[in-house]
């Protein structure tokens, strides 16, 4: 089944750039000029993968982010003309798992995006030795992706999700950021452990009571992020 595909961009020429090329390797292209129309298309449609430029009418391209997130786990890559650390991690914060800076290379931007969907679809077919992870008051199902804390559910995105599972499932045992982001983000991944952080800091915020005294995952300083009841 091709995969499907959401081009979100104001600037039509670079979206029929990027749907002609993604077409050409057969997958499903659906394009989007503004916020709005972006957030409609995602509450109507499923998509493998959604491309979404930072810079949009109506609703800008983070906020659109964050509105997905309340309902969708599916792979974001933000577009930025801004080559400017701060949009990168202002991304990340409202829940992409990656951004590509423009202008950019459509080789670059179609081999990022097929490693994308090769993780997420690695995860579906991988048979975990156990769906179910209860820790403490915490109860973590790999199958369905969702997680609970006394009763109350807990929304996370894709890495998010991914970041707990990998620590859960290896209680104790510490990992470095560099070793956190080539688990989890893959060893193509261009981005720094800056990434981690800042997934680690959303993380905390949905799971932890107090993020400033972590309860699940705890820092060992110098070292890397481990987890913990």
């Amino acid at each position: 089944m091709a995969k499907k595909v959401l081009v979100v961009d104001d600037e039509k020429l670079i979206v029929k750039g990027i749907r002609f090329s993604l077409e050409q390797d057969g997958m499903e292209v659906t394009c989007a000029y503004d916020g709005e129309e972006a957030l409609l298309c995602a509450k109507e449609q499923k998509f493998d993968m959604i491309l979404l430029d930072i810079m949009l009418p109506k609703l800008s391209g983070t906020e659109v982010c964050q509105q997905i997130r309340e309902f969708s786990d599916v792979p974001i890559v933000m577009l930025t003309a801004k080559n400017d650390d701060m949009d990168k991690i202002m991304g990340l914060e409202y829940g992409a798992d990656d951004y590509i800076t423009k202008p950019f290379n459509i080789l670059e931007v179609k081999a990022r995006i097929k490693a994308i969907m090769r993780r997420t679809s690695a995860r579906g077919q991988i048979a975990k030795p156990e769906s179910i992870l209860e820790s403490g008051d915490m109860r973590v199902d790999c199958e369905s992706r969702r997680v609970s804390i006394s009763g109350r559910e807990v929304n996370l995105t894709a890495k998010e999700f991914d970041l707990l599972e990998l620590l859960i499932r290896n209680p104790s045992k510490v990992y470095s950021r560099e070793k956190l982001l080539n688990l989890v983000w893959g060893a193509d991944y261009p981005g720094d452990v800056r990434t981690v952080d800042v997934h680690i800091r959303r993380l905390r915020e949905k799971i932890e009571t107090n993020p400033s005294e972590p309860r699940y995952v705890h820092t060992k300083w110098g070292v890397g992020y481990f987890f913990r009841v």
